[in-house]
């Protein structure tokens, strides 16, 4: 019989995303619905199950465009780990993509 340490039957401890991205989208342009699932692709090569995305649409929250500096869209902000990295565009280059975001590299 095994017991585990600190761990009580049927509880489970929530998962931490190490990877916190933002994408600021301009409504559902196909730029930016081509931007979103890039970077979905892009997270699933590079840190599978390790991050979260958030997507601001700032047709609908265009104060955020203003606090969060952002100059062009569609914009990737990669909040977390520190320092924060920002590219702009598609992400169709995922090799470019991925150095500006500094995800590890893919084995």
């Amino acid at each position: 019989m095994s017991i585990s340490k600190n761990r009580r039957p049927g509880v489970r401890r929530p998962r931490r995303h190490r990877w916190e991205l933002r994408v600021y989208v301009a409504n559902r342009a196909e730029r930016s619905l081509l931007t979103v699932t890039n970077l979905q692709r892009l997270c699933e090569q590079c840190i599978p199950g390790q991050y979260q995305i958030e997507i601001i649409d700032l047709l609908k929250s265009p104060e955020r465009c203003r606090d969060d500096q952002i100059v062009a869209v569609p914009t990737v902000v990669r909040h977390l780990p520190l320092p924060q990295r920002r590219v702009i565009g598609t992400l169709a280059d995922a090799v470019r993509a991925a150095e500006g975001l500094e995800f590890p590299a893919v084995n």
